[in-house]
């Protein structure tokens, strides 16, 4: 967990790096947004030209004003506004506002539709990515990273284009525009305007890199509160046995301790930051308006320019000020769409045939002949895997853990790819058939049980969602789970949540029987299928499977030899390979590494 958690601050924090090509792509897959995004292009224009427009604007009023205000004064009148006199300027300059204020709010709107519709594209690409991906990428990454990808990223991204990038493209022409009408306004107040914001760039960036270092810290104190809690509530039971209790709390406050000192630094140097900058800002505004003022009195400027400097003084101040928090999270921006595409690039599974044959309800032959596989080219697991289950057999796996029985299962569902020899169904080379229908004809029972959020039913139903009620009662009371589901208050139409943690493990493992009871398939898959349940409820449970199993080819993974002593062939594996195979006596016969394990468990 803190290992995740510092991953993704680093990642929070990263700068892409292949910028050009991200946007590239980010512009290929807005491809029929294209149109809006040019509006917004076009609004940012006349919102900026008109941004600038209106401080000079502005100051030719205020200097016919103030003129006006003169006369009336010079000649002993009271001075009123008039359509002639200011009037026509002053709704002119209301208009202007508005107008400006309008191309800000559609700019806005468009922007942040842009965004979502982005954000929805590139979700929806990975919902269907994650479906073609090999059952090795998730092997080798932490679901929270894939769920980061997903999730963080692209709401990081969307943020980032509804206000980074529109306030980076009106910035770009508010300084620009704005410093050179400074210039034409006055050289020497520009000058001290220059010298000033310099100062404020240069604290910004100190202050900045002083600020990832604390939240730095920040993130590593999180990560380890983080861990304890997590340690904390799933080791409850361990704690309170070995009477830990005052230990673990102590850990506690200390990590807390420690947490509650970096956010104390981190929030300090955060929050002074604006303040700071906005001080040096303030003294470089004081600096301008003392020798402005001395420019006033001096007949230099008027006072409607002293006015509109002032205003090109904020404009052009306040991006400069942001500017680099701006770039950053712009860059982090596209940093994120970049992890995104990433994983949009990774390799796919392989495309299912052109011309697939099918296999209906299978008989149960299967087949495997000199089959080859490695998770990596280089490293060969298995070799030469050879063996026959025919129809309504019972075929056992087994061996210490690791010694590859899961994998054997999982090149059989084609969760993997051989890298040599075949795999059979009914005659027909498994990677002939769609994925779709070579998994229809097998029911799986693992040994680590997964519901859904859901009602019961729907979690008995899931391979068949079109099942009526008569048929799924009729399943649970196949796996003998009809009984403890009649006494929940709402029966089948109880909702299990979190996990399923209001019913226990037993009933849990009961209902996935249940699944597959319903699915009726011809082939089965048994992992270690009882082992969450009492023996009483195993005994009930192995009649029921006996039943299931009759006429049907079974795989079933087994560490306890006693359930499969029965079986029609027993594959004894070894460090991927099978070392032996034959039936319980046989193998009992032979002495070799069977029986030994066989004995080791009856001693």
């Amino acid at each position: 967990m803190e290992e995740n958690n510092q991953a993704l601050f680093e990642e929070e924090f990263e700068m892409p790096s292949r910028p050009l090509e991200t946007l590239k792509r980010m512009w290929n897959s807005v491809e029929e947004q294209h149109g809006r995004l040019l509006v917004v292009f076009v609004s940012v224009i006349f919102y900026t030209l008109l941004s600038i427009l209106a401080p000079v604007y502005s100051a030719g009023i205020i200097d016919l004003l103030w003129e006006k205000i003169q006369e009336a004064a010079r000649g002993g009148q009271a001075f009123s506004v008039t359509w002639e006199s200011g009037g026509k300027e002053i709704c002119t300059l209301l208009v202007i506002y508005g107008v400006t204020s309008l191309f800000y709010g559609l700019q806005n709107f468009l922007m942040a539709s842009f965004a979502e519709r982005l954000s929805l594209k590139l979700r929806t690409d990975i919902s269907q990515k994650l479906d073609r991906l090999p059952l090795s990428y998730f092997d080798g990454h932490q679901p929270g990273e894939i769920m980061s990808r997903a999730v963080n990223d692209l709401d990081k991204n969307a943020e980032a284009l509804q206000t980074g990038l529109l306030k980076l493209f009106s910035a770009v022409g508010l300084v620009v525009g704005s410093l050179i009408m400074m210039f034409r306004f006055h050289v020497g107040l520009t000058l001290i305007f220059l010298v000033f914001m310099a100062f404020s760039l240069l604290s910004t960036k100190v202050f900045s890199a002083k600020t990832l270092e604390f939240a730095a810290r920040r993130q590593q104190c999180v990560s380890q509160v983080t861990r304890q809690v997590e340690e904390a509530y799933s080791g409850r039971n361990i704690i309170k046995a070995f009477t830990q209790e005052e230990n673990s709390s102590r850990d506690m406050h200390r990590v807390n301790e420690e947490l509650a000192q970096a956010s104390k630094w981190a929030d300090f140097v955060t929050n002074a930051i604006n303040p700071t900058i906005r001080f040096i800002n303030r003294l470089g505004q004081v600096g301008i308006a003392v020798f402005a003022g001395k420019l006033l009195l001096d007949g230099a400027l008027t006072v409607g320019r002293f006015q509109a400097f002032f205003q090109y003084v904020y404009q052009a101040g306040e991006p400069l000020t942001e500017g680099a928090y701006m770039i950053n999270s712009m860059q982090s921006a596209l940093a994120c769409v970049e992890r995104v595409y990433q994983l949009l690039d990774e390799e796919e599974i392989s495309p299912e045939p052109e011309k697939p044959e099918v296999v209906e309800k299978a008989r149960g032959l299967v087949e495997f002949e000199n089959v080859r596989f490695g998770y990596s080219p280089e490293k060969i697991l298995m070799e030469n895997i050879s063996f026959q289950a025919k129809p309504g057999q019972k075929i056992a796996v087994v061996g210490s853990t690791g010694a590859g029985k899961t994998t054997l299962i999982n090149l059989l569902m084609r969760f993997y790819e051989v890298n040599g020899g075949r795999i059979l169904l009914e005659g027909v080379d498994t990677r002939n058939l769609t994925r779709g229908n070579l998994r229809e004809n097998f029911g799986m029972v693992l040994q680590d049980t997964w519901l859904f959020q859901g009602t019961i039913a729907e979690n008995i139903a899931y391979g068949k969602p079109d099942a009526t009620r008569e048929e799924i009662v009729a399943a649970a009371k196949a796996a003998r789970v009809d009984f403890f589901v009649r006494t929940l208050p709402k029966g089948y139409d109880t909702v299990l949540q979190n996990e399923a943690e209001n019913i226990s493990v037993g009933q849990r493992q009961l209902l996935t029987i249940a699944r597959v009871f319903l699915c009726n398939p011809p082939i089965l898959i048994l992992d270690e299928a009882t082992s969450s349940v009492d023996t009483r409820t195993e005994m009930e449970i192995g009649k029921a499977m006996h039943s299931l199993m009759k006429n049907r080819t079974s795989f079933v993974i087994a560490h306890r030899l006693s359930t499969i002593v029965d079986a029609d062939l027993i594959l004894f594996m070894e460090n991927g390979n099978i070392i032996e195979q034959g039936r319980h006596r046989e193998l009992l016969e032979k002495g070799g590494a069977y029986a030994q394990l066989y004995n080791s468990q009856f001693a």
